[in-house]
């Protein structure tokens, strides 16, 4: 195996990774559209709001990662004692195998972040929050912390300046985790670094690690300069600094030093790509992983989040995907899970996109396919095409069929211009794959009713369409299958 392959068997043990997270949560808000024209009242754009987006920010984002890559995760925080606090519960208990512990203080407002995007440009972003410490619960977090840590292997310390990491938390935390042989990540924030001491490994970026240090980042020396004070003043195991553009720099305790080149080949919207590397890094190292290849799989991860529009993640399959990318034809890049659609049909509609959606079994695809394939492709700008697995088809044909497996179904599929991704589906109809993408429009042959078309409720729900396609008479893959049983 190549050397990039051979970390994929780390991202498939990332399924048994148990990680501790405590930290600042918030709640990150996405405000989509296009702007076309100035404002008429002052020189600013006027943003034509066409979405909106919610989900966890902060420490949440974290979790998020966490959880995409299919590690497990107890989660500690506190939220205020309002509606968006509320939200943070909802979206948290949606995340799965996170097990989270949120404590309310009802002196503090739940901090929302919100960002306007026109297009792929970030135009804007607004803060409410509050920044006091939460005092009164600052005893019952320590404590359950120190619990949690002695269970897990890895523990992210996620520092957004909100007040849930007092210096006597953080103390208590890093103390128990030594205690523990449990490695300690910490996202820092400010620039009074001492608070961090003792703690494993720090990920600053290039901005930060100046302003808590001193000391200039500008060449490959400088950074390797200011993080080997860092490891040798605060007694960590390592620095690694993010670098935007220039990737990442991983310094260690024995004074190595290492450069990842990034890895990001189309950078949309570098929101929350710090929580991917620190996620990324925190479920490696609970998995046994090495520290170099815990970094070179959260470089990675990150370049992945980076091309992607808003607070995204990595998931376990995008790592598999870039892993193999070299070894993977085009086509079977669009073959594609449905979290990776849903992300891919929502970076597609921020961009202007019409999504549709079309499915069937495809076996010993015909004219009769390509004529319905064309069709759905020409009332669209992105096409998705469902697929039945090798089960469903079982189920819904016999058990002689399909005739070709659903990888070799997937494969001819993802090969035609037209088609740009392909989902497999386990279920007799696809309604739960076009519930989770709610395409614009809705392609079915003319031989069902717009009534009898599957996931149209949902579809006209959020504002599409269906659309039946003509029918290409005189082809069929179960009368293919019968003339070629007669001939033998």
């Amino acid at each position: 195996m190549t050397e990039r392959t051979d970390l994929i068997p780390l991202v498939e043990s990332l399924a048994h990774a148990r990680v501790f997270c405590l930290g600042d949560v918030m709640l990150d808000t996405f405000v989509y559209g296009q702007v076309e024209r100035i404002s008429p009242e002052a020189p600013i754009p006027v943003l034509r709001v066409t979405d909106e987006a919610r989900m966890l920010g902060g420490a949440g984002n974290v979790v998020r990662n966490l959880s995409a890559l299919g590690a497990s995760t107890r989660f500690l925080s506190v939220i205020g004692d309002d509606a968006a606090g509320e939200e943070v519960k909802s979206l948290l208990a949606k995340e799965a195998g996170v097990d989270g512990e949120l404590h309310t203080d009802p002196g503090r407002q739940t901090t929302i972040k919100t960002r306007f995007i026109a297009g792929t440009q970030q135009m804007m972003r607004a803060d409410r929050e509050s920044n006091l410490p939460a005092v009164d619960l600052q005893e019952r977090l320590a404590a359950a912390a120190e619990d949690a840590v002695r269970d897990h292997k890895a523990v992210v310390l996620s520092d957004y300046g909100k007040g849930v990491l007092s210096d006597a938390t953080l103390a208590r935390v890093i103390k128990a985790a030594k205690a523990a042989d449990a490695s300690v990540i910490i996202d820092p924030k400010g620039d009074n670094y001492s608070r961090y001491a003792g703690a494993g490994i720090l990920t600053p970026n290039l901005k930060e690690l100046a302003a808590a240090t001193g000391r200039p980042v500008a060449t490959d020396d400088d950074v390797i300069s200011a993080a080997r004070g860092l490891v040798e003043g605060l007694g960590l195991s390592a620095v690694l600094v993010t670098r935007s553009r220039d990737g990442m720099t991983l310094v260690t305790a024995d004074g190595n030093a290492t450069h990842l080149a990034a890895e990001a080949r189309e950078v949309f919207d570098v929101s929350g790509a710090g929580d991917t590397v620190v996620a990324t890094l925190a479920a490696c190292i609970a998995a046994g992983a090495p520290l170099t290849r815990a970094a070179a799989l959260a470089n990675l991860a990150a370049g992945i989040v980076v091309a992607k529009v808003g607070t995204a993640v990595a998931y376990a399959g995008d790592l598999i995907a870039e892993l193999h990318h070299q070894d993977i034809s085009a086509a079977e890049a669009k073959v594609l899970t449905l979290e990776q659609a849903a992300d891919r049909v929502t970076g597609w509609r921020r961009r202007g996109f019409t999504v549709g959606f079309t499915n069937g079994c495809f076996d010993l695809l015909h004219p009769g396919h390509v004529s319905l394939l064309r069709q759905a492709r020409g009332q669209c700008d992105r096409l998705v095409v469902g697929l039945n697995s090798d089960a469903s088809v079982k189920r819904l044909k016999g058990q002689d069929r399909p005739v070709q497996g659903e990888a070799a179904r997937a494969a001819v599929l993802a090969s035609l211009a037209g088609v740009d991704a392909v989902v497999l589906f386990a279920e007799d109809t696809p309604l739960q794959v076009i519930e989770a993408l709610t395409p614009d429009v809705l392609v079915k042959g003319a031989d069902y009713r717009i009534d009898e078309v599957v996931g149209r409720e949902a579809v006209e729900a959020a504002g599409g369409r269906v659309h039946l396609a003509e029918l290409e008479p005189g082809h069929s893959t179960t009368a293919t299958i019968a003339r070629l049983a007669g001939q033998g």
